[in-house]
């Protein structure tokens, strides 16, 4: 009879056990449409910032939550972070018409496209004229430019702070537009990168081993 009483008692205590972690489990959250495509884009977010240079990303990065006072932003901090942001996207804009090569020593040099070849940024190398015309400027550079502002304004629209900063009470349509055209943007010039690739690879932009 006690070793009947003993195996009830072992009983009760595992269904109680069992019970508690039912009570315990929590649900999986159910995300509307607009919360999964924050997440899917915010997961894409260091895809786009692939197609700037390094350089400009990261001191939006580090700057904007300083200029934003983390988002809570009186008038002279709504100046710097504009002044941050219009700086951020102007250099985007310009270093997408740099480009790099190889000296004959494997020294990497820089510098930018014109309609003659390569401007070398310290002058200590000069480009012999057939070689230098496979660096000259071309309409795509404008486009990719023109991209590259876009881009780096969606991932200016992703951050939070700075969002918080210009719309601070926004109302609900200009939520929509704040989470929907960071997508669009993203979307549409991610595409537009991919069918008109550049070969250049300029100032904050990965090298390849040619």
């Amino acid at each position: 009879m006690e070793i009947m009483e003993e195996n009830g008692g072992s009983q009760d205590v595992s269904d109680e056990r069992t019970a508690l972690l039912e009570k315990s489990f929590v649900p999986e959250v159910q995300k509307n449409n607009i919360q999964k495509a924050i997440s899917q884009t915010f997961q894409s977010t260091a895809h786009l910032a692939n197609l700037l240079p390094t350089g400009s990303v990261l001191a939006f990065q580090l700057l904007a939550p300083i200029f934003t006072n983390q988002g809570q932003c009186d008038t002279v901090g709504r100046y710097l972070t504009a002044g941050l942001v219009t700086f951020c996207g102007l250099s985007c804009f310009i270093l997408s018409f740099s480009d790099s090569f190889k000296d004959e020593k494997g020294n990497i040099c820089y510098g930018f496209a014109t309609p003659n070849g390569l401007w070398i940024i310290d002058g200590s190398f000069s480009l012999p004229a057939k070689m230098a015309a496979k660096y000259r400027l071309k309409f795509i550079d404008f486009m990719h430019a023109f991209m590259a502002i876009l881009v780096f304004a969606a991932v200016a629209l992703f951050n939070q702070e700075v969002v918080n900063c210009f719309f601070p009470s926004p109302s609900d349509e200009t939520i929509e537009l704040l989470t929907a055209l960071p997508v669009g943007i993203g979307v549409i010039c991610s595409m537009l990168f991919v069918i008109f690739p550049t070969k250049r690879h300029g100032i904050g932009f990965p090298l390849t081993a040619n």
